[in-house]
């Protein structure tokens, strides 16, 4: 009999704080940087990467769901695994650590997806979890045969591919489906995954229509905080588990990255970061993100807009550490 989810996966442990890492499944992970020493990803280095976090108590390992780069020098995340695969060849290695797949929605179907899943679950003995994104990146797309769709579309099609797969997943019996998108005529899916009531899912919503899309189906959602603006993080955190706890009688963990640059001292991790990024970014690979994510905002002032461009060639974005003081994270 399966047992209880919180049993097996240790995204449900105690400790408050959970530590993880992201990107390791992809080329330079998440700097856009010509520096040398950046990740050159193969399976030896992606491995070492995971099972050194295994070891150490890491309690999440996220791939980057990537299928083609952000052209500049380094064509940033163009060599890339797939993901469910690389959960698979994780899940193997480890012992401890929940390993994720990142998926984009619309290049796999639910019922595709639901199988795969559930397999890397078992193999991992209960400790996968499903990162979903709605699929932003329109070269990749082309690729598929697909077009990008509306930012309000993208998450209604994830709404309904989400409920295929929790139906998938929980449904004994055959079922049914007709929506907008899906169809599904006698949906069977055996086995059932080993945690219960499903895996865990992550999201990274952050839009109005996203905050509730993460609100509604997310175990884990994925907020950027940014030390310039603390109160507005704060203020998208408060509204999201208001709109869970009112709307869909929900709660969720809330889950950030940030980037973290190790050296002996604090002046030497800040220098060696300034050199990353300032002189060795690949800003070509930036301006091809911005560009696609629809960031490029004549109105930006060019202070606003280099920031923007600093914080994506560091690590996609996130909170930078000021310093690392010791603490325990129970």
């Amino acid at each position: 009999m399966s047992a209880d989810r919180r049993s097996l996966n240790p995204l449900y442990s105690d400790n408050r704080l959970k530590l993880g890492v992201f990107g390791a499944n992809v080329s330079n992970g998440c700097a856009a940087t010509t520096a040398p020493g950046h990740f050159v990803m193969n399976w030896p280095n992606s491995r070492d990467i995971v099972t050194i976090a295994d070891r150490a108590g890491f309690e999440a390992l996220v791939p980057v769901a990537r299928w083609k780069g952000f052209g500049g020098a380094t064509n940033f995340n163009g060599t890339c695994y797939e993901t469910l695969a690389w959960a698979a060849g994780m899940g193997a290695v480890t012992n401890h650590a929940s390993i994720f797949s990142t998926t984009h929605v619309p290049t796999i179907h639910p019922i595709v997806a639901a199988k795969q899943c559930t397999t890397v679950d078992h193999l991992t003995g209960g400790r996968f979890a499903l990162n979903i994104v709605c699929g932003w990146y329109s070269q990749e797309l082309r690729m598929f045969g697909l077009q990008t769709m509306d930012h309000d579309t993208r998450y209604a099609y994830a709404d309904e591919w989400v409920e295929v797969v929790r139906k998938l997943w929980t449904v004994e019996e055959e079922f049914d489906y007709a929506g907008k998108f899906f169809n599904i005529e006698k949906g069977f899916h055996q086995p059932k995954p080993l945690q219960l009531p499903h895996p865990p899912i992550m999201n990274a919503g952050s839009s109005g229509i996203g905050a509730r899309f993460a609100a509604k189906h997310a175990d884990m959602a994925f907020i950027g905080f940014y030390e310039d603006s603390l109160a507005d993080g704060k203020a998208k955190l408060t509204e999201m588990r208001r709109i869970g706890r009112e709307d869909f009688s929900r709660e969720f963990q809330i889950w950030t990255s940030c980037r973290v640059v190790c050296r002996p001292t604090e002046k030497e991790a800040k220098e060696y970061a300034h050199y990353c990024v300032y002189e060795k970014g690949d800003f070509g690979a930036v301006e091809t993100i911005i560009g696609e994510q629809g960031r490029k905002d004549p109105n930006l002032s060019p202070e606003v807009y280099e920031r923007m461009k600093v914080r994506l060639a560091a690590g996609w974005g996130r909170l930078s550490p000021r310093r690392h003081p010791r603490a325990d994270r129970r």
